[in-house]
């Protein structure tokens, strides 16, 4: 038995394991068991590794020095054909019955003419062009008549004096090529021949080899390719349109029946090997792909048998090596039975884990309940703050209509009512409001204009204005300043910051409250007083933090008008000015007018 090791337990009590080591097994054996395997795997992997360099560098050079000669036999195959067709316009625009046609202006037997040449000469197609580029005959029926001024061959061919050869991309993505040249007669233009080349043919050819082959232009174009998708692009945004190895694909299925292919052509990924050789014509290059199917084919055949001679031996190892697992599994079974005491010890504990867990809920639904009450009492105190002010604002109202009706004034004195009873509708707008500081909304927002409300905040502070000399400047622009939001709440804002900046000048000479409205990227209200300025700015607006004296203030304004203006899409902030006092300001999104048309709208 081996000694004593200490076990922590999921509860972080450190407990005993009784566990006894299993029996000692012969080292010696095991390690010569294990020396045979580590040698035996690595000589496969050497083998398989040295064969795979060498046969695949042998069949790649067949494979590439084929891809060569298809490439060479390819490209002779087009100058041919190009040769071939090169000479036919000089023939045509020398027949005499082409140029009487041209000068008589009857064209009843060019068409037919150009017709019987067709077979003779392999063209892809025949057209006469009358001197203001008119088809007047032509292998095609379908285009007699028609125009081809404009067209890249009958420009070329009447600047020059011998035979051009012209490359038009079709709206199909094809190109067609020709070869045009002038017929003359004593020196004076009748028209221009056209000969059409048919390099198409080659394309389906190709593609019958199972590669991808591309042909571009002097300036890198694809003019000509078994992928038809490549055409008019370079070669790179050719490729990163459709790769080599999907072009490969595409033209295996036109080749060959897909099933017949070899397993590695569809999981070739980049496996491709590229040729490029250069066409002696016009600058032409042309580029194959060819896959390394064969090859893998070829060397896989090999390494398959290697691995197979491999892993015959490994199975009489692994056979030799589960004979001697087979005693020490009867030394497994008394570790099993061990193991299953300590499993009951661990069901235990996590019995007790468990209670403990169930404990831990209950304290924290006592506790969500405490702050449940918490919040009830802060809302408490926040419908108390908010209504002192219109509830001294009645106040005096009230005084002043007792005061006129003693005189006989009740005309002014219906006004005094009628500003008690706004008064009343916003002490109960109030109330409603306050439920945004636990539960935020946007039913209500509407346009508005940012200096009414500034307008009828100061006259709200009216009653508190007139009771002490404060000078009150303000800044307004001319043109309106237009927000989306609650016009009640924001002059509820603007009512608790115009309140904490008399609080502050209470004890200024001459105390002097700015507010100030400008309009760039987002409204700004600002707030500006010359009182002693705000200590701590970080806790400011913090519910219940103050800094008047007990009896003046909660300190429920700013986090509840902090609040308000998050609602508002805003924000809220507060420093200490330069010249001293207290600077609050209100950023608020501007209305644009794309905005205002769509609420008008809805």
């Amino acid at each position: 038995m081996g000694p004593e090791a200490p076990y922590l337990s999921p509860m972080g009590d450190e407990t005993t394991n009784t566990m006894p080591d299993p029996r000692p097994s012969r080292p010696g054996a095991s390690m010569r068991a294990r020396l045979v395997l580590i040698a035996l795997i690595s000589l496969a992997v050497a083998v398989v590794y040295v064969s795979n360099n060498l046969l695949t560098e042998r069949y790649t050079e067949t494979t590439r020095n084929r891809a060569e000669l298809r490439v060479a036999l390819y490209s002779g195959n087009l100058i041919s054909e190009l040769q071939r067709n090169s000479v036919v316009p000089l023939l045509l625009s020398r027949d005499p019955a082409l140029i009487s046609a041209l000068n008589s202006s009857d064209f009843s037997q060019s068409t037919a003419r150009l017709i019987s040449y067709l077979d003779e000469i392999e063209a892809a197609s025949l057209l006469l062009l009358d001197r203001d580029g008119r088809a007047v005959a032509a292998t095609n029926r379908e285009i007699l008549g028609s125009q081809h001024r404009s067209d890249p061959y009958f420009i070329e061919a009447l600047r020059s004096n011998d035979t051009v050869f012209t490359t038009v991309q079709t709206d199909s993505g094809r190109y067609v090529f020709t070869y045009s040249r002038k017929v003359e007669q004593a020196g004076n233009t009748l028209g221009v021949i056209v000969v059409g080349v048919d390099l198409q043919k080659f394309e389906t050819s190709w593609a019958g080899i199972s590669d991808a082959v591309l042909v571009t232009d002097s300036e890198g174009n694809v003019i000509l390719s078994t992928e038809p998708r490549w055409r008019g692009k370079l070669e790179g945004e050719a490729l990163a349109t459709v790769s080599a190895p999907e072009a490969i694909r595409r033209s295996a299925r036109q080749a060959i029946d897909w099933s017949g292919l070899p397993t590695e052509v569809l999981y070739l990924g980049e496996a491709v090997m590229r040729h490029e050789t250069r066409v002696p014509f016009q600058g032409w290059r042309m580029t194959s792909f060819t896959s390394y199917a064969s090859v893998r084919e070829k060397v896989n055949a090999v390494l398959s048998l290697e691995i197979m001679a491999f892993a015959m031996l490994l199975s009489l190892l692994f056979y030799m090596i589960s004979r001697r697992a087979q005693w020490r599994s009867v030394e497994f079974a008394q570790e099993s039975a061990e193991l299953r005491q300590l499993n009951l010890a661990l069901q235990r504990e996590i019995a007790e884990r468990k209670r403990a867990e169930e404990n831990l809920q209950v304290a924290e639904q006592t506790l969500a309940q405490s702050s449940k009450l918490a919040a009830l009492g802060e809302m408490s105190a926040a419908v108390s703050h908010e209504l002192n002010q219109p509830l001294a604002a009645m106040k005096t109202y009230l005084a002043g209509a007792r005061l006129l009706l003693q005189r006989k004034r009740p005309d002014e004195a219906l006004s005094s009512f009628q500003r008690i009873d706004d008064l009343i509708g916003r002490m109960g707008a109030i109330t409603r409001q306050l439920k945004s500081y636990a539960r935020k909304g946007g039913d209500s927002f509407e346009p508005m204009d940012v200096r009414d409300c500034v307008s009828s905040a100061l006259s709200m502070m009216e009653p508190q204005l007139k009771r002490r000399e404060v000078r009150i400047t303000r800044n307004i622009p001319r043109d309106p300043v237009m927000v989306m939001g609650d016009r009640l709440r924001l002059e509820q804002v603007l009512i608790n910051l115009l309140r904490n900046a008399l609080d502050a000048t209470k004890s200024v000479e001459l105390p002097q409250v700015d507010i100030i409205v400008s309009l760039g990227d987002y409204a700004l209200i600002t707030v500006r007083d010359n009182g002693n300025g705000v200590d701590d700015l970080d806790s400011l607006f913090e519910p219940f933090y103050t800094t008047k004296a007990p009896g003046d203030g909660v300190g429920l304004g700013l986090a509840i008008s902090s609040g308000i203006v998050s609602d508002l899409g805003g924000r809220l902030t507060a420093r200490n000015g330069q010249d001293g006092g207290a600077v609050f300001e209100v950023e608020l999104p501007i209305l644009k007018s794309e905005d205002a048309d769509i609420e008008a709208a809805e």
